[in-house]
């Protein structure tokens, strides 16, 4: 069957920007792109259009946003309802948390908590606050607004980025106290409970998926953004590139992890060509959104009633490593937590010590019960 001609521009829907594709009518290349998430038909322009993002750019041809273009993007969909003067801070905000090489998340995160400030305050310019009137404001948050310990500390450190960071006023927090986080332990399943869960999924690719997560104690972000070339077979290690924190680290590969990976690249199709687990409409990343509700959706089949997420995979890992015997300060190194360098990760765990390290992945598998 032939393909259509297709055109890919640049245009906005609802103030946002979208990526159009135009093509003449052609039933499986209709079917086609319904499955790229976030796609949506218009009338009025006469085509689909899907999100603009640097992944579906690269798809279609198009050049990169340059990272004016996306901070200007952000402050137009946050600032409908702001004053001319804060709509400016707002843009300098975002300027010094690229030039701060921010992740995204954090990005995203400190621009809504600055925003819930700037919607309140109207026309009043938020660079004439006071400590007082931020003391003020964060009573507010708590006793009216009843927010959250997490999003308190969330939003005190964007405050604080704006005015320590972008207008340079040093110590202007100090009379301001932070809330007292909650103590919470780390919820995880015990043994029985991940057979159950395992067991419950009858995809081998989410199963490979929730495998490879408890058997290296990956955050859901690593499993997802896995490269085939991240897998090496000779040394046993895979290689997580800028985890959290910006931070690259090997841990242990599984002996059964790395047949059961092989097993699901020969059999899965379409086979991955650069993500270990990628997305079968878009051939990207696969998203972290689905493999959460993947793990959801197998908790509730194998009748687990903890209020746990994929994450817990990953506590489970720890907490099942430390049961066994294994030393934390290498727990710790596998899961990433030291903030050093990257060569300086490789005197912390040396490879004769990684490689003796059995996971509790190969214990659960060599009992049986099991199914793969």
């Amino acid at each position: 069957m032939n393909t259509p001609a297709i055109t890919y521009s640049l245009t906005q829907h609802r103030g946002r920007s979208r990526i159009l594709v135009q093509f003449a009518h052609h039933k499986t290349w209709n079917e086609r792109i319904r499955k790229v998430p976030g796609a949506q038909w218009s009338s009025t322009l006469k085509g689909w259009h899907i999100p603009d993002t640097p992944e579906n750019r690269k798809k279609c041809g198009l050049a990169p946003q340059t990272d004016l273009a996306v901070i200007q993007e952000k402050v137009n969909a946050s600032s409908s309802k702001l004053s001319a003067n804060n709509k400016e801070q707002l843009l300098l905000f975002l300027e010094k948390l690229a030039l701060k090489k921010y992740s995204r998340s954090t990005l995203q995160t400190y621009r809504n908590e600055f925003c819930q400030l700037l919607q309140k305050l109207g026309d009043v310019p938020v660079q004439d606050l006071t400590p007082e009137h931020l003391k003020r404001y964060m009573l507010y948050c708590v006793t009216q607004l009843k927010l959250s310990e997490n999003t308190l500390h969330s939003r005190l450190n964007a405050l604080k980025f704006y005015y320590e960071q972008v207008l340079r006023r040093e110590k202007f927090f100090w009379e301001i106290p932070r809330p007292k986080r909650a103590l919470q332990l780390p919820k995880l399943l015990n043994e029985d409970e991940i057979r159950k869960l395992f067991n419950a999924l009858t995809n081998k690719k989410h199963k490979a998926m929730l495998f490879t997560v408890y058997s290296a104690g990956l955050r859901v972000s690593e499993v997802a953004h896995l490269k085939i070339k991240d897998v090496d077979s000779k040394r046993m290690q895979l290689f997580i590139e800028r985890a959290k924190g910006k931070k690259d680290r090997y841990v242990n590969l599984s002996p059964l992890l790395l047949d059961i990976l092989r097993n699901y690249i020969a059999e899965y199709k379409p086979k991955p060509t650069v993500y270990l687990f990628e997305s079968e409409q878009t051939f990207t990343a696969y998203p972290t959104r689905t493999i959460q509700q993947i793990f959801a959706k197998a908790r509730q089949k194998a009748g687990i009633h903890k209020d746990v997420g994929v994450h817990s995979l990953r506590h489970s890992f720890a907490t099942h490593l430390l049961d066994k015997g294994t030393d934390i300060k290498y727990i710790k190194d596998l899961l990433g937590h030291f903030d050093i360098r990257t060569t300086e990760r490789y005197l912390h765990v040396s490879k004769q010590k990684l490689v003796n390290i059995v996971s509790p992945f190969d214990d659960l598998m060599k009992e049986g019960g099991v199914e793969w």
